[in-house]
């Protein structure tokens, strides 16, 4: 006849559960559709222009407010 105490009891249901979510992780991963290295290089490309055009935008309205903030304040 086997004993349990309650934080082995405990362990092995934290451990059954970590068990379940990789299982599941691994049929989620199945699933997924990863992009072409051209459709990657793609959508890298967009996201890097976007950054530099609202770069750019904020500089300048950056620069903007701070001459005028200099001509109030002296």
């Amino acid at each position: 006849m086997q004993t349990f105490h309650i934080g082995e009891c405990v362990l092995m249901d934290k451990i059954n559960k970590i068990k379940q979510f990789l299982k599941e992780a691994k049929v989620e991963l199945k699933k997924v559709v990863w992009p072409t290295p051209k459709g990657a290089l793609a959508s890298t490309s967009v996201v890097v222009v976007f950054v530099v055009v609202v770069s750019l935008f904020l500089s300048i309205v950056d620069f903007g407010l701070t001459r005028i903030l200099r001509l109030f304040l002296g």
